[in-house]
């Protein structure tokens, strides 16, 4: 039996963290898969630890391992941390908060195991239901998507998204040396470099604002394009 790896970075999350993990435990997978949970705690300064701890305490007969960063050193340093703990056969990415729903899992699972991709992205541009927290994000997502499909010959809609499904070994074999929010253009360039043309599936999204808990700045989307301009030329 197949089973889905999540991969869960959390940074001062604990509003949110229990609710996140209760979600995801109470997904049903198709085929039956089974679901690995690896929550990265990147060294939070609240109680996101103790959070994680007593869901983990109270939810004994859930697959769901934590695993604590020493210092903090952002998204992208968590999601190779988790990586390196994964037993699954394929991967998912899953912010802490609630502005994803784990119910589209299956979603991005149905055309994954039916095309046998490599790895397909869920699109929050596709749902036209969807609404976006302030215009500079949505403004600046659309930018690097744009500038992704310039430089990589992709056809996205939403590069920056969170929920990226990889195949396991397919992503285990991708040299990644982000650490905060650059892992999403890393990886973008990186498979595409590989000759993958990245498929997307429309998605759900419900935005929080900055003082919900809303981490990422401007300054990420420059870094962003830096990113991408930099593993067009480099591997």
């Amino acid at each position: 039996m197949k089973t889905l790896s999540i991969i869960i970075p959390a940074y001062n999350e604990e509003k949110t963290i229990a609710t996140v993990l209760q979600k995801v435990a109470e997904v049903t997978l198709v085929n039956g898969m089974k679901k690995e949970i690896i929550v990265v705690n990147d060294c939070s300064r609240d109680n996101t630890e103790q959070r994680v701890k007593d869901y983990i305490r109270s939810h004994a007969g859930e697959n769901i391992s934590e695993v604590s960063q020493s210092t903090n050193q952002g998204k992208g340093a968590a999601i190779r941390r988790g990586l390196q703990a994964v037993t699954g056969n394929y991967v998912i990415i899953q912010d802490a908060d609630t502005e994803y729903a784990p119910e589209d899992y299956n979603v991005l699972l149905k055309p994954f195991l039916e095309e046998n991709l490599k790895v397909i992205y869920g699109s929050r541009f596709l749902n036209s239901q969807n609404k976006h927290s302030y215009r500079s994000f949505y403004w600046g997502g659309r930018l690097v998507t744009g500038f992704a499909n310039l430089l990589f010959a992709q056809h996205l809609t939403d590069e920056p998204t969170c929920y990226k499904l990889f195949e396991a070994d397919f992503l285990k074999s991708i040299p990644l040396r982000c650490n905060g929010f650059e892992f999403c253009p890393e990886v973008t360039a990186k498979v595409a470099k590989r000759g993958v043309k990245i498929k997307e599936v429309a998605i759900r999204y419900y935005p929080r604002s900055v003082e919900e808990g809303k981490k990422i700045k401007w300054i990420d989307g420059l870094e962003a394009l830096w990113t991408l301009l930099k593993y067009r030329f480099v591997s």
